[in-house]
């Protein structure tokens, strides 16, 4: 389905939303994916309307996320680069050393990567590891201190590492939350945003009302956190 806004054409995808009733729920993704989620029985003409209704928002969106796009470059993993780590960028310096062990550092406000031979595949291995070792230790802890605030979880829930191409995390049925080793990068109200959300979906495993009126009690400003990671999305995951 499509629309006009001006001279573009912005074209979306239309996506069943399980067991919500008149709401029209629209995403638009740092790929400029465009994707709209509403219950199976609304038609089409009413999906339009409502779409319409946010299209002025819509192309924001869209032109912010280009304009990220535009400024992305893909990354060569040599010395000089920045790299992100809990909200912060950081000096890429790469080490080549022979004799010495491989490895990730981050010393002085520099991720100095030791190599035995200079290939941007082995710092790009050694940096995804690392990253998903101070993912688990960084979530676990997070986890824990949201949990203080999850007064209706019982028991920790399982937590599992996992990269996503579209999602910063999930949450299963079971109560098994799953979070995106890229989100280690983000800020760490970022994280708890995140980790919050999957929380509350063991209590709402849909994004109903009781599940937004439980993000407002735990996380009032959760909106703005979500915005900010969401305008991060493009620099973090590339």
């Amino acid at each position: 389905m499509s629309f006009l806004y001006g001279d573009e054409r912005i074209a979306f995808e239309r996506v069943k939303r399980p067991l919500a009733k008149g709401k029209v729920l629209i995403k638009v993704h740092p790929d400029c994916r465009v994707v709209v989620s509403a219950p199976e029985e609304a038609d089409s003409e009413a999906v339009l309307a409502a779409v319409k209704k946010r299209r002025r928002w819509i192309y924001r969106q869209l032109r912010e996320f280009r304009k990220q796009l535009e400024r992305t470059r893909p990354r060569q993993y040599i010395s000089g680069e920045s790299h992100y780590y809990l909200g912060k960028q950081y000096l890429l310096k790469v080490i080549e050393a022979p004799e010495q062990v491989q490895g990730v550092k981050l010393l002085r406000g520099k991720l100095e990567v030791s190599v035995r031979s200079k290939t941007p595949e082995k710092v790009k291995a050694l940096l995804t590891e690392w990253y998903k070792l101070r993912a688990k230790e960084i979530f676990s802890k997070r986890l824990d201190a949201m949990l203080e605030q999850a007064l209706w979880v019982t028991g920790r829930p399982p937590l599992r590492i996992l990269t996503m191409k579209t999602q910063w995390g999930s949450c299963s049925p079971k109560g098994r939350i799953t979070l995106n080793p890229h989100l280690v990068k983000a800020p760490r109200e970022c994280i708890d945003y995140v980790i919050l959300h999957e929380l509350c979906h063991i209590a709402e495993h849909n994004h109903s009302e009781r599940f937004y009126r439980l993000m407002n009690q735990v996380m009032p400003k959760w909106e703005k956190i979500k915005a900010r990671l969401d305008g991060m999305a493009m620099v973090l995951v590339q």
